[in-house]
């Protein structure tokens, strides 16, 4: 059963398996192949995990693991380079 907290994790694997940056659709079809069984047996979660998955991208802009979204092409999800 995954948790709101396991879309941090997931959303910086699908990140990084697309070489740093990815679209939102991108990720969250990597997130839906990946994770698909633990969002099904996950209750509520799986009916929130795509809007869910955009506090987790904010959580991690400000950690500045991701570059700001007026900081990155539109549309385009990044980390940062450090």
């Amino acid at each position: 059963m995954a948790h709101k907290d396991d879309l941090l994790d997931w959303l910086l694997k699908a990140l990084k398996a697309h070489g740093g940056n990815a679209s939102i659709l991108v990720i969250c079809k990597y997130v839906w192949k990946n994770y698909e069984g633990e969002l099904r047996k996950s209750g509520d979660l799986f009916y929130t995990w795509q809007y869910d998955i955009r506090s987790a991208a904010d959580k991690l802009r400000r950690e500045k693991t991701m570059r700001a979204a007026n900081l990155s092409p539109k549309g385009l999800w990044e980390l940062t380079k450090s």
